[in-house]
This record gives structure tokens, sequence and C-alpha cells, in this order.
């Protein structure tokens, strides 16, 4: 019995939106997202938290030595280990990361805000000024691929915002004798980097935003911070979550999801890449065609059909592919399509279509923009000079990437002398009487009658 030869990566789901106008609470709720049980992962978390707060340093060994399978003496990596791992990096690697490096600073330093004060009469005068905050905790993860372009992302718009106290986190690996990759403690050292913890999830999470005391050893323990940034998995980022307010945190970055808005112009291998290229991060990785052309998204599912196939990980890229986060949805129009994009609000979106450069432009949600068909995602992740830690699942809403305002707090300096005060002290009474707030008003009269 012959059986006809699959011509179409038929995995992927497809929805039809074309002969349907969806209100955007609609657009949302049927929209392609991962299926997680929050609560569990709430739960699991929880409990973590409170050990690390209770243990200390003695749970992150334990949870070493149960998730990452080491043996841990302490979370600290030694100044020599960073040493090593700069001196035995590959150096076309580490031309790379330099490069990455450089670029990623020009944009960090751009975005640096400038003080502003605004003068009143007789000498009142009302400032914003900017502060970096005191210590931040950066987080690379680790697990199915090595991240040294995180390092790079957390580290220099920290950096370019003033911090002066960093300290990195990573899981340790059972294949470096529980040192986090040497890759990843080369990016570290390169970018200035001493303070360096073989410590990953939840775990690596709780002991930045309550510290972990150590007495008696040289090493000492791990101070708080006031901002933890970096992506991760679904345990990292309900961690962040359930700290927040605690620290700071630049946003729940969680599993990596990839939008493309394409037309019929577009290469459907290029569309198809990139769909993979995301894919191959996790079996919870998203990856969403948004066309209006049935023909490309046939050619893409021939794309992917040959690609998948070809790649490394095509098994971890199938099954994101035919995960309930990713699909191919079909729109009527391009107006539509831009109207799913911003109800999707895409950790990463790439447009290609016929004016890209126009139709980008009125994106309103998204982590990061990719125009054209020669931007492709992966040049985000590692040499545009933007930041790839950007908000995922929706998120990208209300959130932004992370950016040099990440580690920047402003603070409002008022500077009013006697007849300043004076030109505005009815007004303050009278506001304050309106409120039933008297001493409000008080406090104002006191020194206007003086």
């Amino acid at each position: 019995m012959s059986t006809i030869p699959e011509t179409e990566f038929s995995d992927l789901a497809t929805i039809d939106w074309r002969n349907k106008s969806l209100s955007y609470a609609q657009l949302k709720a049927h929209l392609p997202r991962p299926e997680m049980n929050t609560q569990t992962a709430t739960e699991t978390v929880q409990a973590i938290i409170d050990d690390v707060r209770s243990r200390g340093m003695q749970t992150l060994k334990d949870l070493a030595k149960r998730f990452d399978h080491v043996d841990l003496d302490h979370t600290r990596v030694p100044q020599h280990e960073l040493d090593r791992a700069l001196e035995e990096l590959d150096p076309q690697v580490r031309l790379a990361l330099e490069e990455s490096i450089d670029r990623a600073r020009v944009f960090a330093a751009a975005q640096r805000p400038q003080d502003t004060e605004v003068n009143y009469a007789n000498g009142a005068t009302v400032t914003q000024r900017w502060v970096a905050v005191r210590r931040v905790g950066l987080y690379v993860p680790g697990g199915l691929a090595v991240y040294p372009s995180s390092v790079i992302m957390n580290t220099v718009p920290a950096q370019a915002a003033g911090v002066a106290s960093l300290a990195l986190a990573s899981p340790p690996q059972q294949e470096f004798g529980g040192l986090p990759h040497p890759t990843i403690l080369a990016a570290a050292k390169l970018l200035g980097i001493d303070e360096v913890h073989a410590m990953g999830g939840a775990q690596a999470v709780a002991a930045f935003a309550y510290g972990v005391e150590v007495e008696n050893d040289e090493r000492g323990g791990i101070e708080p911070v006031d901002v933890i940034s970096g992506p991760g998995n679904v345990f990292v980022a309900t961690a962040k979550r359930l700290v927040k307010g605690v620290v700071g945190i630049d946003a729940e970055a969680g599993p990596t999801e990839i939008a493309i808005l394409a037309d019929h112009g577009a290469d459907p291998s290029f569309v198809a890449a990139d769909m993979i290229s995301q894919a191959e991060h996790d079996a919870n990785a998203a990856a969403v065609l948004i066309t209006d052309s049935a023909q490309l998204a046939s050619s893409v599912r021939g794309e992917l059909l040959k690609q998948v196939a070809a790649t490394k990980h095509s098994e971890r890229v199938r099954q994101a592919l035919s995960g309930t986060q990713s699909a191919i949805i079909l729109v009527k129009d391009l107006e539509q399509g831009i109207e799913v994009c911003n109800a999707y609000a895409a950790e990463h979106l790439e447009i290609m279509v016929s004016d890209p450069e126009s139709t980008a432009a009125r994106i309103t949600a998204a982590g990061a923009i990719f125009v054209g068909p020669y931007a492709p995602v992966s040049l985000g992740d590692y040499c545009a000079g933007s930041n790839h830690v950007l908000p995922t699942n929706g998120t990208a809403l209300h959130a932004s990437g992370l950016n040099v305002n990440t580690f920047l707090k402003a603070i409002q300096v008022i500077n009013y002398n006697k007849a300043a005060l004076g030109d505005v002290a009815a007004h303050v009474i009278n506001l304050a009487n309106a409120e039933d707030l008297p001493a409000h008003g008080d406090a104002v009269a006191v020194r206007n009658a003086q």
C-alpha cells in the first residue's frame, strides 16, 4: 500500500480569522498561549523562597544537589576560575562577545535620561534627579543552551546606569565541576563582573532578593540586591513575580516567543528559519505566523517540513511548533493583522510586509520589533545593539524590554524659600481644608506667619 509523501509541516495549528470580526477582548482570549499550571509553579516556588530565607546557603547547596546534581561548598565562583575561563575562551567567540558588548554600550549610553529642573517664581525649583539603584542581581539561565549573550544584555545597561554593585547568578553545571558554563564566566570577566554565583532557578532569585548570611567563611554570603533582571523558565519568572515589591524586577521574562507579520511577498524560507530559531530554545517556546496570504502559509509549512528535519534540535523544535502556544493565524488583511499583533504583544515581532517601516510604526505592543527581511530576531539576540531581555506572554502590553531605566529611579527634589512658599500658601491651605486635612494647611500657615 503506497502512501502520499507529506509535503507540508502538519503539526503547526491553523487559526482562521479571515471571515471573523473579533473584538480586542475576543482576540486576547483566543490567541495561542502556552498551557501552564501557574498555581503549581507558584506553590513550588513559594516553598523554595521560604526555604532559602530560613536556611540560606544550606538550601542553595541542597537544591544544587537535587536539581543540578552537583555538590557545592559555596555558591561564590573563585576569581581564578573567572580568569581561567577568559584565558581559555575561543578567540573567535571572544571577538563576537566584544562586538556585541561594544554595540550594546553605544545604545545603552544613548538611553541615559537627563536630570530635569523647573524654575517657578521667587526661587522655587522642582528637580527630577535620576539615581542608579545600589545593587543589582543579574540572572543568566542554563539548561538546554548557553547564554553568554544574556550576560551582556543584563550587565551593559546596568553599568551604563551607574550601578555600583553587580552580582551574577547562573546554574551550576555538573559537566564543569559545579561551576556555571565557562563561556558564561568568561563573558562576566570580560565585562568586569567579579561576583558570580553558581546558583539557578527560583532559589537564585530568592537569594538575591533576601540575601544569604554566612558565618566564619571568608567568601561571605550574598548581600541583598535592589533589582533582579534576566530571563528564565516558568519557575524563575514566578519567583520574580513573588519577590516583586521586596525588589524591583525587569519583567517576567519566561519562555521565548516570536510573532511574524508577513504578506504574500515574504520569503517563506526566511519565515520558517526564524520560527525555528526561537522554537529551538525549548519545548515551551512560541512561534506564531500572522498572514493574510494562504499561499505564504502553505509555502512556510513546506519550508518547515524541510528545515525542521535538518536542524540540530529538530525534536525540541517540533515539540514547540506543535504546542498550543504556536500557530499560523490567517487574517483577512493587514489591518486585522496589526490588530492581532497589538493584542498578542509579542516578545519578538518581525515585520515582513511590503511597507515594513510604516507598519512597524503602528505597532503599540511588542518587546522588540524587527523591520524587514534582513532583521531576524537572532540579530537582536546577539549583535544588533538592542537588548534581548524582553517581556513575554503578553506582558509587553504594559512592560518594556531591559534598558538603562530599569536600573534607575527618579527622585524629585523640591526647593522653595519663604517667598516662594508664600506665593502658593493660600492654595495649599484651601486644598488641605477641602480634603479635611487642616493640619496640612497649618504646616504652611505656621511658616507663613513668621
